[in-house]
């Protein structure tokens, strides 16, 4: 099962769309595997060695270190339009 630390308030429909026999959402993991935020401005301490990839649900990735995530083989992506409605 992955675990997803998610940051700020993610909507409950875009939440849904994970299975739960697959992923954990939470808002506090010591480990999680992935990191889905919106406009928290993530420090690279922030970053648990067992993440494997960050995203961005909205436009843009100027809230995420890209330059440290490349250094330690993380994949950064965004959702553009993600908060449009």
């Amino acid at each position: 099962m992955y675990k997803v630390l998610t940051l700020n308030q993610i909507s409950v429909k875009g939440l849904d769309r994970f299975p739960r026999e697959q992923y954990e959402l939470a808002s506090e993991f010591a480990h999680p595997d992935a990191i889905l935020l919106r406009s928290h401005k993530l420090s690279v301490d922030e970053i648990a060695d067992t993440v494997a990839c960050i995203s961005r649900a909205a436009a843009g990735a100027n809230n995420i270190t890209i330059a440290e995530c490349n250094r330690r083989g993380i994949t950064v992506f965004n959702t553009p339009g993600a908060t449009a409605n």
